[in-house]
């Protein structure tokens, strides 16, 4: 049997977009799962791949969980009748503990609330939400450095295994 919950963006993967600048930019102190208010040709599009997670942000108002920012290019053979907004509001759902939680957070200073990525959970489209808190310019330093010294090990384990 093969795996159903591929990684990657590959033909069986559930990931649609990721928002890798925000987890070099910010600490993630904590993720929510959110589901989002669509339009059909969105849909169509997500399913294509066709979103874009880079200078997105949560906002709340009136009590209510809104994503802004996220661009979804329209189809041109799925939205053909209807005006399409590609970076429109979207509306996400949440549980209310859950709002005034992340409203109480970014209250503070320092603190927001990010999307890390839009991913499908069976039919439904679904974006994981974090708590976060900015780095600083040594911090993202670190966080290079480590990246490059995992890189590094790997080819020397790689070359170790050659031999």
């Amino acid at each position: 049997m093969a795996n159903k919950k591929a990684k990657g963006k590959g033909p069986g993967s559930s990931t649609i977009a990721q928002n890798k600048k925000a987890r070099f930019e910010y600490h993630i102190d904590e993720t929510f799962e959110a589901g989002l208010v669509l339009a059909g040709w969105e849909v169509k599009s997500l399913r294509a791949g066709k979103a874009q997670l880079t200078d997105t942000y949560i906002l709340i108002k009136d009590a209510e969980a809104w994503l802004l920012g996220c661009h979804i290019m329209p189809l041109n053979t799925a939205s053909t009748h209807v005006l399409a907004d590609p970076t429109r509001t979207r509306k996400l759902l949440l549980h209310r503990k859950e709002i005034a939680k992340i409203f109480s957070r970014t209250q503070e200073k320092g603190h927001t609330c990010v999307p890390l990525k839009l991913y499908w959970k069976g039919n439904k489209v679904k974006c994981e939400l974090a708590l976060v808190t900015g780095k600083k310019l040594h911090d993202k330093r670190a966080t290079e450095k480590d990246r490059d010294w995992q890189r590094q090990k790997g080819r020397i384990m790689r070359e170790q295994t050659k031999a």
